[in-house]
């Protein structure tokens, strides 16, 4: 099977290939790889691909997955209608 072929976060359609390329490229940590891909950004927050790019890391560094650091989870955000906060008063 191709890299290419192979999802690795399915929220933001991230494949081994993607993965591979930011490690050869220099970039060797969870948030690193984040930032770039937005791997453990989408509605998942990262529940489904964090533990296979965490063993991607820790393959391509020759590491145990354990020493490998996680993303930091972040609270999704939602957007507030601006009539909402200029009607607000002080409490």
């Amino acid at each position: 099977m191709n890299k290419k072929d192979i999802i690795i976060c399915r929220c933001e359609d991230v494949t081994l290939e993607d993965i591979h390329q930011c490690l050869e490229q220099g970039y060797t940590t969870f948030e690193e790889i984040k930032r770039i891909l937005r791997i453990g950004m989408g509605p998942c927050q990262g529940q489904t691909c964090s533990i296979l790019v965490q063993r991607e890391i820790a393959k391509f560094l020759g590491k145990k997955v354990e020493d490998v650091k996680t993303h930091k989870t972040r609270p999704l955000t939602t957007g507030v209608v601006l009539e909402d906060i200029a009607g607000a008063k002080d409490e």
